[in-house]
C-alpha cells in the first residue's frame, strides 16, 4: 500500500502533523498568540522568536500554531455541510427523476450562473463577517458539485440489477436510495471532498484576508497574511510563514485526494 501510493503516506503524515499541532497548541506555542509586546515589534527570526514577530510584537510561531485550529476547522466544516446537503439533494433528485429532477437542475443552473467567490462574498456581506457566515455561504454555494456527482451516479445505479431486485422485493424508496444506491454512488464525492477542502481552505483564507471571515485579534493564517502585507518588503516573515502553512495544508489534501482517487478507481 505504502509503496504503491506514496502520496497517501505523505498526505496522511502532513495532515496528521497539522492535527497534532492543533491538538497540542497550548503545549507547543511558546507565547500567548494575541499578547502584544510593543518593545518587540517586527523582530526577525531569532532564538527567542523562531519565526519572528509581527507589527504588534506578537510571536509568529505561536500565532501559526493556534491558527492551525481555526484553519483545520474551516477546511473540515466548510466541506462537511455542502457534502451532506449536496449528497441528500442529489440522491433524491436522481432517484425521483421527472419534475423533481427538473426543478433540481434549474436550481443548480441558477447557482452556477453566479461566480463562486462573488456569490459567497454577497452572502457573507448580507449575514455579516464571521466564521458562521462563511459556513452558511459555503453550504448555500458549495453543495452543487456534490449533488451533481451523486445525481449522475444515482441515475445510472437505479437501473442496475440489484436496484431492480430491491424494487421487486418490495423495499421502500428510502431503503433503496440510502442503503442500496447511495453507498455505491459516493466514491466520486469522497475523492472530490479532498480537492474541495483545498478550495475551502483557500476561500477561508481569502475571506479572512478581506476582513469578512475570522476577525482580529484571533490567530488565523489569512488574517496574518493580510496584516503582514504592508510590511512585506521590510518584515517578510510575517506573510511568508502563514502563507507556507496554507500551501502545505492544501498540498496535504491534494495528495490525499490523488491517492484516494487511485484507491477507489476514480479519476477527476
Amino acid at each position: 500500500m505504502v509503496r504503491r501510493h506514496p502520496s497517501l503516506t505523505i498526505g496522511l503524515a502532513l495532515l496528521g502533523s497539522f492535527l497534532l499541532v492543533a491538538l497540542l497548541a497550548p503545549l507547543i506555542a511558546p507565547y500567548d498568540p494575541i499578547l502584544q509586546a510593543a518593545g518587540e515589534r517586527l523582530q526577525p527570526p531569532s532564538l527567542a522568536h523562531p519565526l519572528g514577530t509581527d507589527n504588534f510584537g506578537r510571536d509568529i510561531l505561536s500565532r501559526i500554531v493556534w491558527g492551525t485550529r481555526i484553519d483545520l476547522q474551516i477546511a473540515f466544516l466548510g466541506v462537511a455541510f455542502p457534502f451532506v446537503i449536496g449528497t441528500l439533494l442529489g440522491t433524491v433528485a436522481g432517484f425521483a427523476g421527472g419534475l423533481v429532477d427538473g426543478i433540481f437542475m434549474r436550481l443548480v443552473d441558477i447557482i452556477l450562473a453566479f461566480p463562486f467567490l462573488v456569490l459567497m462574498l454577497s452572502i457573507i456581506a448580507v449575514l455579516g463577517p464571521g466564521l458562521g457566515s462563511f459556513y452558511i455561504a459555503m453550504a448555500i454555494v458549495g453543495w452543487v458539485s456534490y449533488a451533481r456527482l451523486v445525481r449522475a451516479q444515482i441515475l445510472v445505479l437505479k437501473h442496475s440489477d440489484y436496484a431492480m431486485a430491491a424494487v421487486s422485493l418490495g423495499f421502500g424508496r428510502l431503503r433503496i436510495m440510502f442503503r442500496h444506491l447511495l453507498p455505491n454512488a459516493l466514491a466520486g464525492s469522497l475523492v472530490f471532498v479532498m480537492s474541495d477542502a483545498v478550495l475551502v481552505l483557500l476561500s477561508g483564507a481569502a475571506i479572512s484576508y478581506l476582513g469578512l471571515g475570522v476577525q482580529p485579534p484571533t490567530a488565523e493564517w489569512g488574517i496574518m497574511v493580510a496584516e503582514g502585507q504592508p510590511f512585506v518588503t521590510t518584515a517578510w516573515w510575517i506573510t511568508l510563514f502563514p502563507g507556507l502553512s496554507i500551501v502545505t495544508l492544501a498540498f496535504a489534501f491534494s495528495l490525499l485526494g490523488d491517492a484516494l482517487g487511485d484507491l477507489l478507481g476514480v479519476h477527476e
